[in-house]
């Protein structure tokens, strides 16, 4: 299913069926005279389905209730994104449920084994990591745990998803996404009662865990770039991931403009090798651009490098330009430099976690995409794109090159 066909049935079938859920989980509650309690920190399942990103920002609240609850892990993804969080392997793959979306057929069959799953995992409490889904609130009601954490719009407007979430947390549209996460671990730990996030979120305790690399992978990376490169000498390796997912096209920086910043850095240095990143399907999409450039020294590895070889990749790698996306947080696991273009989204709220720099012009209008609107956005100019010019980046990248901060 498509982005917007998603967004639809959230909206017309998700605020009916949430409404007689909230209706049923009350009549159950009464009958059966069930008294809230504090949550069981025994199993706590994470439900986050369409953000491969997200699965890494959320490691440091996972790790906290791990450490200071004694928690044992798991999630609920979709299977297309599980990737992600196999870089950090912070939930061992027993304990992740695999959803599919390819069809409502399909998606509806895994509701029903998502609720024998959870049954079968014993879960107690479900934290929501979503923003505002009916969909994965459904979910939470549905896996029969006792205790449901996610957000609530509390005082605000809109974003109804009936009663299903009996730990609400007041969603703060102001902070960090990390945050939001580390807000909701914290009321599952009982630090706060209300749905005021009160407990304060410091620095270090979102610090992110570095990924173990693997030498043998390194290896087999470097034997890749010979592939493309066959006279690689060692240069320093330049990453360039040009596309972004199809869930926010908008995030695309124009294909000729990373060609105009490929262009200047080969001719600024001699030791540099350009690599453009990618899935299969986007390899099209990349020689375009390495087409523009029209030089030996950019390489297109879309679809060359699997997933489990990206860490590696970016281990030995000297930057990474990148649209707002997936890469620029699967980086973050590393050292690697990373400069990540934002347009209708804000580095305030999702610059990832680790050695990250924005481009952001911070119009009057940005960020127009949020999770009071589901993340749609009908503008098609996109001046908040548009307007980052190739200039502006290719001297912060030269800078960069050759002073190393």
């Amino acid at each position: 299913m498509n982005v917007d066909s998603m967004r639809k049935i959230d909206r017309r079938v998700g605020i009916p069926l949430c409404y007689l859920m909230s209706i049923i989980i009350w009549v159950s509650t009464k009958i059966r005279f069930i008294k809230k309690k504090s949550p069981d920190l025994s199993r706590a399942l994470f439900i986050e389905l369409s953000e491969m990103g997200s699965a890494i920002i959320v490691d440091p609240a996972m790790r906290r209730l791990r450490k200071d609850g004694g928690t044992e892990l798991f999630f609920a993804i979709f299977e297309d994104n599980y990737k992600s969080l196999e870089i950090l392997q912070t939930v061992p793959e027993q304990n992740v449920f695999k959803m599919r979306s390819s069809g409502l057929v399909v998606l509806a069959i895994d509701v029903i084994k998502f609720m024998f799953w959870c049954r079968k995992k014993k879960i107690n409490t479900v934290i929501d990591l979503e923003l505002f889904s009916r969909f994965t609130a459904l979910l939470c009601a549905l896996s029969g745990a006792r205790s449901r954490i996610g957000y609530a719009s509390h005082h605000d407007e809109g974003l109804y998803r009936g009663n299903l979430i009996n730990f609400p947390v007041r969603y703060n549209s102001h902070v960090h996404v990390s945050v939001n996460f580390m807000s909701l671990v914290n009321t599952t730990l009982g630090m706060h009662d209300n749905p005021y996030a009160t407990t304060a979120v410091k620095p270090e305790d979102l610090i992110l865990t570095k990924a173990e690399i693997n030498e043998a992978e390194v290896d087999e990376v470097k034997r890749k770039i010979k592939e493309l490169y066959p006279i690689w000498k060692g240069e320093k390796l330049v990453l360039l991931n040009v596309n972004a997912s199809d869930l926010l096209p908008q995030r695309r920086w124009m294909p000729e403009n990373f060609a105009v910043v490929a262009r200047h850095l080969l001719a600024e240095f001699d030791d540099v090798l350009l690599v453009g990143t990618g899935a299969p399907k986007e390899r099209e999409y990349v020689q375009n651009v390495v087409d523009m450039v029209d030089d030996v020294r950019f390489v297109n590895s879309a679809g060359v490098f699997k997933f489990e070889e990206l860490v590696s990749l970016y281990s030995i790698s000297e930057l990474m330009l990148t649209n707002d996306s997936g890469p620029a947080h699967f980086a973050s696991v590393t050292a690697l430099k990373v400069f990540v273009i934002f347009g209708p989204e804000t580095p305030d709220l999702y610059l990832p976690l680790g050695n990250a720099e924005p481009f952001f012009l911070g119009l009057p209008c940005s960020p127009c995409v949020s999770a009071f609107n589901h993340r749609k956005t009908s503008c098609t100019t996109r001046p908040c794109i548009t307007g980052i010019s190739p200039d502006w980046i290719k001297g912060r990248l030269v800078e960069y090159l050759k002073e190393g901060k």
